[in-house]
């Protein structure tokens, strides 16, 4: 199922489907509130399957690289399109993961359940001794990388959800999913004049929120890089490229909001944001699959990266990125965005500033 197609519409308007499988990799002692199953930690065991088209998976590459988890939990990439069906792992030869076996990633849902009912997404977690999907509970993965595979982070890694700062961080992401990360596809699906125009409005009042809250502090939630500041990020980087044109986002381009633009290049100019940012994948995903929205398929040729990679200046407002970390090493090279589909990146698989 496409990505930003799962969910439907209660009187005119896009609700996202949000019931997922909720299991949870735990530490031995490790404790997850509202989980399904419990599945233990365990090097080498897991595989996560992605898109780089995909926001939500995006989140999950960029954290695993930032915790430098590279070499513990394995990573499989799904090409950026696919059919009603499931996305597949167009990247690989012969079209098979070469880890799993299989094709498409439906293939592991039906290993959990043969008659899976609901939409086939990424990111997914998927027990590679059984080939049956763990999870696909996007929010979870995330926050279970960092709080249930410390013994396993690189020297260095950051804290992405330190403990004095949960409450903040969890309402921030609320706001953030509910009016940011899922409100440009309330724009984009919307089935009515009336709809869309209360989804632009919402949208676009909740970036004026994080313009004002961005304008005196350098990242979202304290002065290091946090959960909320990686659930942010990749809806930002879509924005010029994909939401305003594509769902109608259009009250400005992200290049023409100035706070947002520097925070945001901030981030791309951080080791594991840019670096793991594919842009030709994102505009083929979205322009290819949502033919409802672009019926001919054309991929538009712009928009002009070159910005990205401009002083921001944010600096000046203090904050470490990595706080007493330190920055991740090069991605692997298997895992590297080619530098056609992200010219900033260089030989070495970093962006080049």
């Amino acid at each position: 199922m496409a990505e930003g197609r799962r969910g439907s519409y209660v009187e005119e308007s896009y609700e996202r489907d949000t019931t997922y499988i909720t299991d949870r990799i735990v530490s031995e002692g490790g404790s997850t509130d509202g989980a399904g199953g419990r599945w233990p930690v365990e090097p080498g065991r897991y595989r996560l399957v992605v898109a780089w088209a995909c926001p939500w998976a995006n989140r999950t590459i960029i954290v695993r690289r930032l915790l430098g988890l590279e070499g513990v939990i394995s990573l499989g990439i799904c090409g950026p399109t696919h059919d009603a069906d499931s996305w597949t792992f167009d990247k690989d030869p012969g079209g098979v993961d070469p880890v799993l076996g299989i094709p498409r990633i439906k293939d592991a849902y039906l290993a959990r359940d043969p008659e899976y009912p609901r939409g086939i997404t990424v990111p997914a977690v998927v027990d590679t001794t059984t080939g049956k999907v763990v999870t696909n509970d996007f929010p979870s993965i995330t926050l279970d990388f960092t709080t249930q595979w410390g013994e396993y982070h690189r020297e260095g890694a950051p804290d992405l959800y330190p403990e004095h700062l949960r409450d903040e961080i969890d309402a921030v992401n609320r706001r953030v999913y509910t009016e940011v990360n899922n409100g440009v596809y309330r724009c984009g699906f919307a089935g009515t004049q009336k709809s869309y125009d209360a989804a632009y409005d919402r949208l676009f009042t909740a970036l004026d929120w994080l313009s004002e809250r961005l304008a005196g502090q350098r990242y979202l939630v304290g002065d290091t890089i946090t959960e909320a500041d990686v659930r942010l990020f990749t809806t930002l980087a879509r924005f010029d490229a994909v939401y305003h044109g594509h769902f109608k986002c259009n009250r400005h381009k992200l290049s023409e909001m100035p706070v947002l633009w520097a925070y945001a290049r901030d981030l791309f100019q951080t080791p594991g944001f840019g670096d793991c940012t594919h842009f030709t994948d994102i505009k083929r995903h979205y322009y290819e699959v949502h033919t409802d929205i672009n019926p001919t398929q054309v991929v538009p040729k712009g928009p002009d990266l070159s910005g990205w990679i401009e002083p921001h200046g944010r600096e000046a407002l203090g904050g470490r990125p990595f706080g007493d970390g330190t920055p991740p090493g090069p991605p692997p090279e298997a895992e590297r965005v080619p530098t056609v589909d992200n010219p900033h990146i260089g030989e070495d698989g970093l962006v080049r500033a």
